[in-house]
């Protein structure tokens, strides 16, 4: 049953015990775990991978099997609908079109005395995306990861993913994959694959930035690693957070909730309304949506311990709510949602309106769904193109420049207790000592 709750200081707690539900003493366990497979792929390279995805995913595999061969993926074109390409190719059009607008541009100004200032983007050599297996594929995921890198101009992009049954992957996944312009697919999965990514091995290059969701032993695995390559986030369970008013529909918000909530049984789905007989139908219908539900047991699981329903008395007080929780998904199902945004300071992905289910962000409009969950949209933001970019400062400084600021150079790196510093602009500026 979908909660309702009425008291503000009851709705924070419940907010922050939802937030916080993939911190619990077993997570250090896990992480032992993991870094044990980090350092034994770092030693044993394909050896171990193929033991893990023994292991770990039931697979054996024989090293020549780790890489997706060219038939395979030909295949996976002839296993798929004309319908499924068609809107795969769509959400791969859609998905480019607004990373292309995301694109940082190098820059550079001159200003007095001939300093020239500026920054130049690069992408990186080669990105690894992690796509899970698992419960469902997801060629959605694939696009969102792989796009981004390729409107970069990142010259490599490499895919890591579990093999499901009988050594098989998902053929959307594989199609997903071409479409997007990946390099290579390796049929690996877990804190293994992870590993391979940032380390590299005999069969699977290292990269230098890893993005993608998965498990707690893969974003376990991506916490441990970075440093010796970038990543995107440190992705949690799906969440999303709707605030509806009177005029909101509780067939659709029930609907939008469940959705979030099939996801996996850590999945958070929270109602904030200022409607008391909108919360009480959201319930009833949430309970109906159910009865029939291809994923009953597991959608049931996350309602019971992460579904939420609170009732405030006015918008005001819902957008506080909602910037303390700072969900990975917002929908505003309100008649004004505009004027309620500019209120909203904290969340991953801002749905408008009655007619923008958190599903369109999903598949077609364009940006990327991946998104920082357990209140990480306090301070990161979805990934994008610059995820798979860098940037370099530019400085130059003439004679007469330096000469202008060499005083102050000076002063500042004896102040540090660096005199080599201040010898370095001192012997320019003076003259002294000047090569031949």
């Amino acid at each position: 049953m979908l909660r309702i709750i009425t008291q503000q200081a009851e709705a924070k707690n419940e907010l922050r015990r939802i937030c916080d539900r993939t911190s619990h003493d077993g997570i250090m366990h896990k992480e032992a775990t993991v870094r044990e497979v980090l350092q034994t792929v770092k030693r044993q390279g394909d050896k171990a991978l193929l033991h893990y995805t023994e292991e770990f995913d039931h697979q054996r595999l024989t090293p020549d099997q780790l890489r997706v061969s060219g038939s395979e993926l030909d295949a996976a074109y002839q296993q798929v609908s004309k319908e499924l390409l068609d809107a795969i190719q769509l959400a791969a059009q859609q998905i480019e079109a607004f990373h292309r607008q995301r694109v940082p541009k190098s820059w550079v100004q001159f200003g007095d005395d001939e300093v020239v200032l500026g920054k130049r983007y690069t992408p990186v050599d080669r990105a690894g995306l992690y796509v899970p297996g698992g419960r469902a594929a997801y060629p959605s995921t694939v696009l969102m990861n792989a796009i981004p890198a390729k409107v970069a101009k990142v010259p490599q992009v490499v895919m890591v993913t579990p093999p499901g049954l009988e050594q098989k992957i998902n053929p959307a996944v594989l199609v997903a994959a071409q479409e997007a312009g990946v390099s290579n697919i390796y049929r690996v999965g877990g804190a293994q694959a992870i590993a391979a990514l940032a380390y590299g091995t005999e069969t699977i290059p290292k990269v230098d930035v890893i993005t993608g969701p998965g498990n707690i032993y893969v974003t376990l695995a991506k916490k441990l690693i970075y440093g010796t390559v970038g990543i995107d986030s440190l992705a949690g369970p799906s969440e999303v957070l709707i605030i509806a008013d009177s005029h909101a529909n509780p067939v659709y918000v029930a609907a939008d909730l469940l959705a979030q909530a099939e996801h996996d049984p850590l999945a958070a789905a929270i109602l904030i309304t200022t409607d008391s007989t909108l919360a009480k139908n959201v319930q009833a219908e949430v309970k109906h949506q159910l009865q029939d539900h291809p994923r009953r047991e597991l959608t049931e699981k996350a309602i019971a311990h992460y579904g939420l329903i609170v009732i405030v008395d006015s918008l005001e007080t819902a957008a506080e709510l909602s910037n303390e929780f700072a969900p990975e998904h917002l929908e505003l199902e309100i008649t004004e949602p505009w004027d309620l945004l500019n209120q909203i300071r904290h969340a991953g992905a801002i749905f408008l309106g009655t007619s923008t289910p958190e599903a369109v962000g999903d598949y077609i409009a364009g940006p990327n769904h991946t998104l920082p969950t357990s209140g990480a949209a306090r301070y990161a933001s979805a990934l994008g193109v610059e995820t798979f970019m860098k940037h370099s400062s530019l400085i130059q400084y003439s004679s007469t420049a330096l000469n202008k600021m060499a005083g102050a150079i000076q002063i500042l790196a004896q102040a540090e207790g660096l005199p080599s510093h201040a010898d370095s602009v001192r012997l320019r500026t003076f003259g002294e000592r000047h090569s031949d």
